[in-house]
Order: structure tokens, then sequence, then C-alpha cells
């Protein structure tokens, strides 16, 4: 009996070790001056984030066409870094990345 509970703590533990979960890119932040727009989604140790590369075009674009910008482009690399970790490794996980507005923004009349 104590086989069969292993096991099937086992089999939930590596079960859990690789969820995969659909995750979003989210703005937090940026500069209209700059043409910049930083875009960020967090995960944990245990799952497996399934990201659309479409959605963070599109947010990053949303954010720089309200600007009066055209478009976005990725700029620079993609930054992961631990945001949790205990005596067993990193639990949590923030990725962010920036995109360049592209195109001439909209002069503000005064």
């Amino acid at each position: 009996m104590k086989i069969r509970t292993a096991i099937s703590a086992l089999a939930l533990t590596l079960g859990l070790a690789s969820c995969a979960v659909q995750k979003n890119w989210v703005s937090i932040g940026g500069s209209r001056s700059d043409g910049t727009v930083k875009l960020a989604y967090e995960y944990g140790g245990f799952e497996k984030p399934q990201l659309s590369r479409e959605q963070g075009f599109d947010e990053a674009r949303r954010r720089c066409v309200a600007w009066g910008y055209t478009a976005a482009e990725p700029f620079g690399g993609v930054i992961s870094q631990c945001t949790f970790s205990n005596q067993y490794g990193c639990l949590s996980f923030r990725v962010e990345a920036t995109f360049q507005c592209t195109g001439q923004p909209e002069k503000t009349s005064k």
C-alpha cells in the first residue's frame, strides 16, 4: 500500500513539474518620448509558459499607436530573472522585453 501511495505522489509531482500554462505579455512601462514599450509576464517554477509571439507584438503596437507612432519592433533581447527562490531553487520568474516604437509620432498642437 505504501508503494502505491509513493508511486501516486511521484506521478503527481512529475505531472505538476511541467504544467503548460497560457501566459500573455502585459505592458509594464515605457517612454512616449523615447518611443519604447516594456512588456512582461510571470510564471511559476513548475509551469511551462505558452506564449503567443503575435500577442506580444500586438500589445506593444497598441501602446505605440496610442502614442502616435505607427508600429513597434523588438528592441534588444528578452530578460528572464528569478523573483522568488528557496533552498530548492527558483519558484517564480519574470520575463521582460522592450519594444521600439517606429514611424513618425504625431505632433501634438498646443
